[in-house]
């Protein structure tokens, strides 16, 4: 490949270090900016510019080409770099020299991030972050990297200028093929649609056993390092019990999420999870904390919670809400984006302690306290300690001579002394972004852990949150702001996150307004996104900004990819409204991507947990009557996934109410297949046995 040019220069440049001087106070383009990240880097001495017309009109005039360095503010090497490379006077003047400098915050701008990802990664790189991209002027790349050294850094500038100047014809040709390969169908590229099969439930056991194939049986997860919590895998087992009431299933995904919750990913003083665990053992975590992991880890709690009924599932979710109102909750009623792992320029300083600061805290329980946290003189990690359990609450306190209610009381009291003393300390920086689609996650995962607990203080995080996005984050023409405060249209991840928040916040409170705000997001994202040859949706509108290439999202990550949440919604929606244009467009979507669903379900997983539940009963329930919110807080608090769940007092308009009645003026359940309706009932249990069923799938 052409970009093996790049790389021999690179290789064979010979200069001297440069030297890390201290720059005199400098500004530039970034300073006007809104993101925390590119905040961060509005005094360097290179001279930024934020991605737009005036950064790309002067590549053209100049004829320079562009670095496009892309990063956000929780991430570790990003800092790293900036530090080394980007606060470096010697550095910066090479940069301002020979090329038009644009920094990107990846979360607000990720259709960017998504285009020149690949771009990388098509040269054969691994990608990640900080994401450095080489650009002509036109926007197509011909070589990038993710982090650099200073040294390398400053000798493949050198490099990469020379080429610039002597090989452009070369590196342009390379460019263009790059660009191509972006430009490629995903329904080229994967082949979706070409394999098209039913999907059964037999499809669904074979997506079980290659998952199964690679569990970790000693820590839970799958077995690989670094570890991620990927919770739509394990959703997808919550589901496949549901289902298939097997046990081993069940089995697998309570170990897992135990051994998340006793591990150093788990904040156990503070509430709420880290990114990942670089480590098999979930011990040692990238400190980061992001409002999308912990949103959908509040679901995957409540789901579990509702199956186990498991008392530390609770406790997790209890603590995890604590943690985004304390943390992350803006005045406004947004959740911030979130927390980098730095602070004071190390990785981690923050969250970890030394035995002498534990047993202080702790003062007569210190020896309890430090055994069950894996609390040393040594440390458990580079001198300190990383808190984690290794054993079992029930467990520890049976080997201690403890009852739980005595050990629990015991650790309440620690917690609170130990965040108090944490409190002092720096905190690591926040990013003060709110963008919709993680606020949607964060909605729904607090909207799940009211429906398994009951707790008033996930509805009223939920009440606040749901308000402000839907008075905040929607403009009004019906499209969604991607961040609020800016003028950044919403991404395809953001329709489908705020769809699906809005149809749980109805299918738990049974407020209208939210369930009708939903409709005309879906309305707006089916005229703007989709595709009708590939019948799937882009992850830019129409009217978005023109790139070198349009994306999709196909696959499922550790956010679910907006096509299968997409789906999910409008299998809901086709059914609150009976829309069959809804449920056509979700058919098609699924006979796009069914060839692909067995073959790598880890990345398929949300995918293969929506057509799950559309193979299902798909129950229509509709509750009337005075006590209609107690009712359907009753059946929610079981776990059904196969049913959408309407409530009103008297009536609606909504379908599906036609025709049914209260009698005499007793709440009353129908419990409906296909518009036929079972026997009605008065009391909500016998409604969750017409709902139950045994397990549909094979022997």
């Amino acid at each position: 490949m052409r970009q093996l040019l790049i790389l021999s220069l690179f290789l064979t440049f010979s200069c001297k270090p440069p030297m890390n001087k201290e720059s005199p106070t400098h500004t530039n383009a970034l300073i006007n900016e809104a993101s925390p990240y590119l905040l961060q880097h509005a005094h360097n001495p290179v001279n930024w510019y934020p991605w737009g017309k005036e950064a790309l009109e002067k590549a053209k005039a100049e004829d320079k080409p562009i670095i496009l360095s892309i990063g956000y503010s929780s991430c570790h090497w990003c800092h790293v770099m900036a530090h080394e490379s980007f606060e470096n006077d010697s550095i910066a003047e090479i940069m301002n020299k020979h090329f038009v400098n644009i920094k990107l915050d990846r979360e607000e701008r990720p259709d960017i991030d998504q285009i020149y990802m690949e771009a990388v990664q098509a040269m054969g790189i691994n990608g990640g972050w900080p994401l450095n991209v080489f650009l002509f002027p036109d926007q197509k790349p011909f070589y990038g990297g993710t982090y650099f050294p200073p040294q390398n850094w400053y000798k493949l500038l050198e490099a990469v200028a020379k080429a610039y100047e002597n090989d452009r014809d070369k590196l342009y040709e390379s460019a263009i093929n790059f660009t191509k390969a972006l430009n490629q169908a995903e329904g080229e590229t994967y082949g979706l649609g070409s394999d098209s099969m039913p999907i059964t439930m037999e499809t669904m056991k074979g997506t079980y056993e290659k998952l199964k194939n690679n569990f970790d049986k000693e820590w839970g997860g799958v077995r690989k390092s670094p570890k991620f919590p990927m919770p739509s895998v394990w959703q997808f087992l919550v589901h496949y019990h549901y289902y298939s009431k097997d046990q081993s299933a069940l089995d697998h995904l309570t170990f897992t999420l135990d051994k998340i919750a006793m591990g150093g990913i788990y904040d156990h003083i503070g509430g709420g999870f880290s990114r990942y665990a670089v480590d098999a053992e979930w011990h040692v975590p990238h400190f980061e904390k992001m409002l999308y992991d912990n949103g959908q880890l509040l679901s995957l709690y409540a789901n579990a919670y509702k199956v186990t009924g498991n008392h530390n599932y609770h406790q997790v979710m209890k603590e995890t809400a604590q943690w985004l109102e304390r943390e992350m909750l803006d005045d406004n009623g947004g959740f911030y984006a979130g927390m980098d792992a730095d602070s004071e320029g190390e990785e981690g300083k923050y969250y970890v302690w030394s035995q002498e600061e534990i047993s202080a805290i702790a003062d007569d329980n210190r020896n309890i306290i430090s055994s069950y946290y894996d609390v040393s003189v040594a440390g458990n990690w580079e001198g300190k300690n990383v808190l984690r359990t290794l054993v079992p609450l029930d467990e520890f306190c049976q080997k201690n001579r403890l009852t739980q209610e005595q050990f629990s009381q015991i650790l309440s009291e620690f917690k609170a002394k130990a965040l108090a003393e944490r409190q002092k300390r720096i905190k690591p920086g926040l990013d003060t972004k709110i963008i919709s689609g993680w606020n949607g996650l964060a909605l729904t995962g607090l909207l799940d852990a009211y429906q398994a607990t009951k707790d008033e203080h996930f509805l009223k995080l939920a009440r606040n949150n749901a308000q402000f996005l839907l008075k905040e984050m929607i403009n009004k023409d019906g499209s969604l702001k991607r961040t609020y405060g800016s003028s950044i249209p919403g991404f395809m991840e953001d329709y489908s996150a705020m769809i699906q928040a809005f149809v749980r916040y109805y299918e738990t409170l049974f407020d209208e307004q939210f369930l009708h705000a939903a409709k005309k997001l879906a309305d707006y994202a089916v005229d703007q996104f989709y595709d009708s040859n590939d019948k799937l949706f882009f992850f830019t509108g129409d009217e978005s900004e023109t790139l070198i290439a349009r994306k999709k999202e196909i696959f499922d990550n550790v956010i679910p990819s907006s096509n299968s949440i997409m789906a999910e919604n409008l299998l809901k929606l086709g059914t609150l409204y009976d829309n069959k244009a809804y449920l056509e467009t979700a058919k098609s979507m699924f006979g796009q991507v069914s060839g692909l669903l067995s073959k790598d379900p880890e990345y398929l997983s949300n995918w293969n947990t929506v057509a799950m539940n559309h193979l299902g009963q798909n129950a229509e329930v509709v509750i009337l009557g005075n006590h209609f919110a107690d009712f359907g807080s009753i059946i929610n608090h079981t776990f059904i996934p196969d049913m959408t769940l309407m409530g009103a007092k008297e009536s609606s308009n909504l379908p599906l109410f036609e025709y049914k009645f209260t009698e005499e003026g007793k709440t009353t359940v129908y419990v409906c297949y296909n518009k036929s309706c079972k026997q009605p009932v008065t009391d909500p249990e016998m409604a969750k046995k017409q709902l139950i069923g045994k397990s549909i799938f094979p022997n």
